[in-house]
C-alpha cells in the first residue's frame, strides 16, 4: 500500500507542477481534467503526509522510551506514543478506503424516478413525500433540483416524478436509493385512523450524455403533446411535451416541464441515455453475481429497502439494520446519517472483498 501511495504522491506533484506553467490553460479541456484528477487526489495526498508524519513522530518516541529520562518524561512520552500508534491505526485504515476503486460516475448528477406503487392514492402521496424529501436534501447540501416530468393526482399525490440533481458527488450520494420504499401510516383518505401500507419506487441513474451511448435515430419514435394540467407546472396551448419511445427495448420517456419542445426533446434525450447505460451495467452486473449487490444489497427496483413507520416514528434501512427514531427530520431531507451509514456499510463490503 505504501508503495502505491508514494506513486500516487509522485502523481500529485508532477500535476501541481504543470498546473504552474504558463501555458496550462492553453488547452482548456486538458487543464479540466487535469484539475478534476488532482482534486480526486487530494485528499488520498493529504492523509499520506499526515500519516508519515504520524510514522516519524512514533518512531522518534520509540527512541525517546528506549533511551534514559525521568518517570515523569517517560510517562508523557508513554501517552503520546500510544495516541500515535492509534492515529497511524486510523489513518491506515482511511488509506485503504481512499484507495478503493472510484465508482467512474461518482462525480456525476442524477436522474430520479420516483413512482407510486402498491396502495393507491396513498402511494402516490407518499411519493410526493419522497419528493419533497430529496428535493430538501438537495437544498441543504446547495444542489440544483429541475424538473422533467411530473404526473400529479387530484390529492396533491404523485403518479410519477422525474427530475435532475445537480451538484459535486450527487450520484455518490444518492445511489443508496434505487429500490422500493414502504410507508407505514395513517392515510390522510382513511377515516378509520388505520395504519396502511404502502409503497413507492424510486431509482437514481447517472445522468449520462448522449454521446456516452449509441443511440440510433431511427431506433427512436417522438411524440408531442400538451402538457397534462394538474401534472405539468406549465400548461401550454401548444403541443411542447415530448415522449421518446425506444423501439428496441421498449422505453419510454417524457419530458413536459420545458417551455420548447426542443429542450424537453433534449432532457428525453439524456434520460433515454442514461437508462440504456443502466440496462448494460446490469447486464455487466449480472455475469457476475457477486458483484450484482454492489450498492449495499439493492441496485435492484424491487427490492425493498426501507420502511418509514409514522406510528412509531421510525425509519429502518433493512440493507444495512439501521433503524433512527427521527422520521420527521429525515422526510425534512436530513438523509446524511442514512447515506452516511450505506456509505460506510459499501466501503466495509469492498474492504472485505480486496483482503
Amino acid at each position: 500500500m505504501l508503495d502505491k501511495l508514494q506513486l500516487v504522491a509522485e502523481r500529485y506533484a508532477e500535476m501541481a507542477e504543470r498546473a504552474a506553467q504558463p501555458d496550462f490553460y492553453n488547452d482548456p479541456k486538458a487543464a479540466t481534467k487535469l484539475l478534476r484528477e488532482q482534486k480526486q487526489l487530494e485528499p488520498i495526498v493529504e492523509a499520506y503526509r499526515k500519516y508519515q508524519k504520524t510514522l516519524r513522530e512514533s518512531r522518534d518516541l520509540r527512541e525517546m522510551l528506549d533511551g534514559t529520562l525521568d518517570p515523569d518524561m517517560r510517562e508523557l512520552c508513554q501517552e503520546e506514543y500510544t495516541q500515535a500508534k492509534k492515529d497511524l491505526e486510523d489513518l491506515e485504515q482511511q488509506l485503504k478506503i481512499l484507495l478503493l476503486p472510484r465508482d467512474p460516475n461518482d462525480d456525476k448528477d442524477v436522474i430520479v424516478e420516483i413512482r407510486g406503487g402498491v396502495g393507491g392514492e396513498e402511494s402516490a402521496l407518499f411519493a410526493h413525500s419522497l419528493f419533497r424529501m430529496y428535493s430538501m436534501y438537495a437544498d441543504r447540501r446547495g444542489w440544483k433540483v429541475e424538473l422533467m416530468n411530473y404526473n400529479e393526482t387530484e390529492l396533491g399525490g404523485v403518479k410519477e416524478a422525474d427530475f435532475v440533481i445537480s451538484g459535486e458527488g450527487a450520484y455518490s450520494r444518492l445511489k443508496f436509493e434505487s429500490g422500493v420504499h414502504r410507508v407505514q401510516r395513517v392515510p390522510e383518505t382513511e377515516s378509520g385512523g388505520r395504519v396502511h401500507t404502502s409503497t413507492a419506487t424510486v431509482a437514481v441513474l447517472p445522468e449520462m450524455d448522449t454521446v456516452d451511448v449509441d443511440i440510433r435515430p431511427e431506433d427512436i419514435e417522438m411524440q408531442v403533446f400538451r402538457s397534462s394540467g394538474a401534472g405539468g407546472q406549465h400548461i401550454n396551448k401548444t403541443s411542447s411535451a415530448v415522449r421518446l419511445i425506444h423501439k428496441p427495448s421498449g422505453i419510454v420517456v417524457s419530458c413536459q416541464e420545458e417551455r420548447s419542445q426542443v429542450q424537453n426533446r433534449e432532457k428525453c434525450m439524456q434520460m433515454l441515455a442514461s437508462k440504456l447505460y443502466e440496462i448494460e451495467q446490469n447486464r455487466i452486473n449480472d455475469q457476475v453475481t457477486s458483484e450484482r449487490r454492489s450498492q449495499v444489497g439493492t441496485g435492484m427496483r424491487n427490492e425493498r429497502i426501507r420502511t418509514y413507520n409514522f406510528p412509531q416514528g421510525r425509519v429502518t434501512d433493512h440493507r444495512i439494520g439501521l433503524t433512527l427514531y427521527k422520521i420527521d427530520a429525515i422526510m425534512d431531507g436530513d438523509l446524511d446519517e442514512l447515506i452516511d451509514a450505506l456509505v460506510t456499510a459499501d466501503q466495509a463490503e469492498k474492504l472485505q472483498k480486496q483482503e
